[in-house]
């Protein structure tokens, strides 16, 4: 199975726009390979587990350094959200990267700027040394380990009837991580202080260095395809309104999590709550996530996967609602993250998979990587406008208006969206 042919045959998938149930099963010798994605999907999953799990701890970081260096919130806040920002453009070079080359040698760079960013935070003395470790360098590190490299990767070796499960594994065990970092990022604060906490993170995430290892059999598969026309593929996406909506839909994504991943351990401090709760809670939605990701991925292999992208916007907007509504307790905000929790990186593998269903997997890290951009723009603004928010008013309350809007403005988003493979639109019977 090489080059365009193989993707253009396993991207034969729905008719219409209603479910993506039509992926063709491999046969002859794509069945013979099934076995090879295996070790990739597991180093993958290693790969996620640690390059989010790293990344899910900054807002325990927030209160702990802006005191400790005498910042406002808002130069915290306003690091994180251009590292967003510079993983979102950076994503999209370096899919393209990995679409051309293979994944290894972008996991490889990713992994050296990672220990880099985590080094530079822990002895950075001013905003601007801030912005450019925890901003710049790691924007770019974690933009070639994360979702977009490894799922561009699943997704031109993973036969086209398991790509969806395939996806929802992969943001599983990226979620795991987040379950299990947050306890330790905790401990580790409490325990030997906040900047000897980012060293350890930096040793933790050298450990991708030798996990690329297991993805360099993608190499060879790039290389087979032959020349790479991306700059075809691009101008074939950009001039697809459903590619502009996915885009926008996934901007919403980004701004939702990011606010909450960095805000609500120091929303529920400024409530009068312990450390260890905020902690707990950004825990405890990565722990529930695993559940929620794996069956996105299930759902999205049966399901209408734009609608399924739009439910998950509305229960996120009522789930924020009513948690805002309710008194505020432990058990509320425990509840919450549950709740929140099992919606949170869904929208991954169906978004990916919906990217690959219409324009193909060939080109899946780059194409991937644009929409994915929009999802970043998102994670910017959700993490400076949170800060900005309080610092200009005091509170949160703001913040959280606008994350509910946007997410009934994304579910309106997704629903005129085409699903139809677009190299095959007109051709196959609705």
């Amino acid at each position: 199975m090489t080059g365009g042919e193989a993707v253009a045959m396993d991207e034969t998938m729905p008719t219409g726009e209603t479910m993506p149930t039509g992926d063709a099963v491999p046969t002859g010798e794509a069945a013979h390979e099934q076995p090879a994605w295996l070790p990739v999907l597991l180093f993958g999953c290693a790969i996620l587990l640690l390059s989010t799990g790293a990344r899910s701890s900054f807002g325990l970081f927030l209160p702990e350094m802006t005191q400790a260096r005498g910042w406002s919130r808002e130069t915290f806040s306003l690091a994180i959200a251009l590292q967003n920002l510079v993983w979102g453009i950076g994503g999209s070079f370096l899919g393209a990267m990995a679409d051309k080359y293979g994944a290894m040698r972008t996991l490889l760079l990713g992994a050296v700027l990672y220990v880099l960013g985590f080094l530079g935070m822990a002895w950075a003395d001013s905003g601007l040394a801030l912005t450019l470790s925890a901003g710049l360098v790691m924007g770019v590190a974690i933009g070639g380990t994360s979702f977009g490299i490894v799922l561009a990767t699943l997704g031109r070796m993973v036969p086209a009837e398991k790509r969806s499960l395939a996806f929802g594994v992969g943001v599983a065990a990226g979620s795991f991580g987040q379950f299990l970092f947050l306890p330790l990022a905790g401990v580790l604060i409490a325990g030997i202080g906040w900047q000897a906490a980012l060293l350890v993170h930096a040793a933790i995430v050298a450990a991708i260095l030798l996990f690329a290892l297991g993805l360099r059999g993608d190499g060879a598969a790039a290389a087979r395809g032959g020349a790479v026309h991306l700059g075809d593929a691009l101008r074939g996406a950009l001039g697809d309104r459903s590619f502009h909506l996915l885009f926008w839909g996934y901007f919403v994504c980004g701004l939702q999590i990011v606010f909450i991943a960095l805000h609500l351990p120091a929303y529920l401090i400024d409530k009068g709550m312990s450390a260890n709760v905020g902690a707990t809670a950004v825990a405890l939605i990565g722990l529930f996530n695993v559940a929620g990701a794996f069956l996105s991925g299930v759902l999205g292999q049966k399901l209408s996967r734009k609608w399924l992208l739009a439910a998950i916007y509305v229960l996120r907007s009522i789930v924020i609602g009513l948690f805002l509504l309710v008194p505020l307790s432990t058990a509320s905000v425990y509840v919450f993250s549950a709740a929140i929790g099992f919606l949170w990186l869904s929208t991954v593998p169906l978004t990916n998979a919906l990217v690959g269903q219409r324009w193909g997997v060939q080109y899946l890290g780059l194409l991937g990587g644009v929409v994915f951009f929009g999802h970043q723009i998102g994670s910017f603004l959700g993490a400076w406008l949170g800060g900005r928010f309080y610092d200009t008013f005091g509170n949160y309350d703001y913040a959280w208006a606008m994350v509910i809007a946007f997410g009934l403005f994304a579910a309106l988003v997704h629903a005129p969206i085409e699903q139809q493979p677009l190299a095959r639109r007109g051709t196959v019977p609705a």
